[in-house]
Formats: structure tokens, C-alpha cells, sequence
């Protein structure tokens, strides 16, 4: 299945009081990586942003006017998503935007699967900071350049942190940042070589292997492979 990781930065909290989207922004995995292909724009939201929405993406509407309008994008937008799971961080939030904004233009709510990382990031992490910042710093993903919260950087960052959260590798939107992986292997069928050396693992070790297991299998709702392995040993 085709999977989306979308955002959206608002006008304010609640569609319901007539608050509207100012930037949406997708992007699609191929696989445990982040392919090119993207969906993003900007857009003018009829309406004055709140003060305090502003200071946590830096837009007002002023800065938006004469952008495209949410109507202006919708079909391309459908387009991209359609078929596709949609992950979100906070989902409810984003969701109830979007299918406000399809509302009033008389279109149907999205019925795409929904996957919400803050819900995943705080049954893995009860009890913790589960914000997209608090992940990308438990994760040691680098976000020094988000300074404001943006669909499209919030996008690539949250990516980023589901393969982190899944155990997939930590940074996956660049394939030049492992160019190691990549070297020609050279097998060495010498008989001589000098008997490797097995260091076994401490009980420390073996207790952290173990919880990370039971924290797999919790998150991936008991299909966790490594565990059924270790149980059929």
C-alpha cells in the first residue's frame, strides 16, 4: 500500500470556529524510504490567522494573500492521496482540517486508512514527550534548522521518525548519506584465517534486547517477527 506523510499549519485550532488551512504538504514513502515525489502549497485562508498561530509557523495574512486558494488545489490534491494511507502526527487535528476545507467546497470526507504517529509515540513512550521535537531529539534526528513548524519540513522530519520508531534506519530521505553500504563486498574463502572471536551478550544486554522486543511487538499489535522467533528457539 501507497503510504503519505502529510501536515498542515492552520489559521488556529478549531475549524469549527471558521479557522482554515494556510499550508498543507505531502509526501510519499516508497517502501522504509521517502521517494521524490511530493505534494505542497501554500494558501490563502479568506481570513485573519491568530496571533498565536502565527508565532508558531510565522505566517499572517498578509504574507498569503494572492496565494491559491484551498478550492484551487483540492482535485490534484484527491489525486495524490487517493488510494494511499495517510500518517499524520496528531492526526485528528489535520484530518478535521482537510475534510473541513472538503466540506465547504460541497466534497466528501477523505476515506483513505489514518495512521497517527503521536498515538504509536505515546504507547511506545507512556508517560514522555511525544511532540515531533521531542522525537526527532530521542531518535537523534537533527531538526536545528526547524525554528518554526512547517508542513513541508514537518513532513520530512516525521518520516524520518516513524522508520525510527519502526526500527527501520534512522535517516532513509537521502541514499547518499550511506554511501558505505554501497562498496563492493569482498569475501575472504582463505581457510587459514585466524578463528573469530564471539563476545557473548552481558545480562544487561540480553534485558535491553528483550524490552526493545516486548516495545516492537507492542507497536506492531503482536507481529513482531524477532519474537516469534526467539519463542519457536
Amino acid at each position: 500500500m501507497r503510504r503519505i506523510v502529510l501536515d498542515t499549519e492552520t489559521t488556529g485550532l478549531d475549524p469549527k470556529r471558521g479557522h482554515r488551512i494556510i499550508e498543507i504538504a505531502a509526501i510519499e514513502m516508497d517502501g522504509r524510504k521517502v521517494s521524490k515525489r511530493h505534494f505542497h502549497h501554500y494558501l490563502d485562508p479568506e481570513r485573519e490567522v491568530d496571533e498565536d498561530a502565527a508565532r508558531v509557523h510565522g505566517f499572517t495574512w498578509d504574507m498569503l494573500r494572492g496565494r491559491a486558494k484551498f478550492a484551487d488545489i483540492a482535485a490534484s490534491f484527491l489525486e495524490f492521496v487517493e488510494g494511499a494511507e495517510l500518517m499524520a502526527h496528531n492526526a485528528p487535528f489535520d484530518m478535521g482540517f482537510i475534510n473541513n476545507e472538503l466540506h465547504l467546497l460541497g466534497l466528501p470526507p477523505l476515506q483513505n486508512e489514518v495512521v497517527d504517529t503521536l498515538k504509536i509515540a505515546r504507547e511506545m513512550h507512556p508517560g514522555k514527550k511525544n511532540s515531533l521535537d521531542a522525537l526527532c531529539n530521542r531518535y537523534e534526528i537533527d531538526n536545528k534548522h526547524r525554528t518554526l513548524h512547517g508542513a513541508l519540513l514537518d513532513t520530512e522530519l516525521l518520516a524520518e521518525v516513524f522508520l525510527a520508531m519502526t526500527r527501520g534506519q534512522e535517516s532513509l530521505l537521502d541514499d547518499d548519506a550511506v554511501p558505505a553500504l554501497r562498496q563492493p563486498v569482498t569475501l575472504n574463502t582463505d581457510a587459514s584465517r585466524p578463528k573469530l572471536r564471539v563476545l557473548r551478550a552481558s545480562a544487561a544486554e540480553l534485558a535491553a534486547h528483550a524490552q526493545q522486543l516486548t516495545d516492537i511487538d507492542k507497536a506492531s499489535k503482536g507481529i513482531c517477527l524477532w519474537s516469534k522467533l526467539e519463542s519457536a528457539a
